[in-house]
């Protein structure tokens, strides 16, 4: 598979790798079919992401694109990060091959899991945007609510 510069940089090099001790907002994600599992955590201040890790078991292209996805939502309002696709990851990332495409629904997934998971700690009702497609409200972010 041939990889972008931008991929095999992020793959060498990740952002914003590890956990946050005070995170108020954690994801994770996985797929079962591929093996990768995600999880992105979140320290947001004032509506503001103000920090991100994540932690990622997976290909290089789930680690690149966890780390892209990181790089796109650090320092957003909480709304811009909800707006966060697999298809701008991906146009970031210039292009995965289309048998990793999976691992950029992979990260925009983890980051609206963590999302939720925000809103839920502070008693709220997260928003629909932050609900994984399909959802219906039994995911493991929502812990079933």
């Amino acid at each position: 598979m041939d990889y972008s510069e931008k991929v095999m940089d992020h793959f060498a090099n990740p952002r914003n790798v590890g956990a946050l001790e005070n995170a108020n907002g954690v994801g994770e994600v996985g797929n079962a079919k591929c093996g990768d599992i995600m999880k992105i955590y979140l320290d947001i201040r004032d509506g503001v992401i103000v920090d991100v890790k994540f932690k990622t078991f997976g290909c290089g292209a789930a680690v690149a694109t966890s780390s892209m996805a990181t790089e796109m939502i650090k320092g957003k309002r909480v709304e811009e990060a909800l707006e966060l696709t697999n298809k701008a990851v991906v146009d970031a990332l210039d292009g995965l091959p289309p048998a990793k495409v999976h691992c950029s629904v992979l990260a925009e997934e983890a980051v609206k899991a963590a999302v939720a998971d925000y809103y839920i700690r502070r008693g709220e009702t997260p928003p629909e945007a932050a609900m994984p497609k399909g959802c219906g409200g039994h995911c493991a972010t929502c812990d079933g609510h």
